[in-house]
């Protein structure tokens, strides 16, 4: 796995009213800091990467639909430099996933419904100067395709 990425498996509890599940904890191994916590939906098949922060950790979570969630190594002298990290997460797989400043990252809905993806990031966005640096999704030089691996 890619240095700095660490995931924590998700525990859904249900009950007749319902169902709660945690998804980050200030006291959790995997928590720093807290910025914000926004949602953002991708609808089947879209793309939403790539890009990376400089001054931000990432804390991704599905709660609806599924996503293929794809994080690039890309940083000078890291120990992982190259790799590349797949996640299956949503609504079969619940999983919240910590992607560190510096990483590569993006997702592809891969379930037949929108998708709605929870991130909760250690800084609040800054509007007059985004911390996202970002690449074409499908031309650029990280060594991954988003397309459907069948077979």
């Amino acid at each position: 796995m890619i240095d700095g990425v660490k995931t924590k498996k998700l525990k859904v509890i249900p009950d007749e009213r319902g169902r709660l599940m945690e998804m980050l904890r200030s006291d959790d191994e995997m928590f720093s800091k807290f910025g914000q916590v926004y949602l953002s939906t991708t609808r089947p098949g879209v793309v939403k990467g790539w890009h990376y922060h400089r001054l931000q950790d990432d804390n991704i979570a599905c709660v609806r639909g599924m996503i293929k969630l794809v994080c690039y190594d890309g940083r000078e002298g890291s120990a992982t430099k190259g790799e590349v990290d797949e996640f299956f997460i949503g609504e079969h797989n619940p999983m919240l996933v910590r992607v560190p400043r510096g990483v590569y990252h993006g997702w592809k809905c891969v379930s037949g419904h929108e998708a709605y993806v929870i991130n909760c990031p250690t800084e609040v966005y800054n509007y007059a100067q985004p911390d996202e640096q970002r690449l074409d999704p499908h031309r650029n030089d990280i060594p991954y395709q988003w397309g459907r691996k069948d077979g």
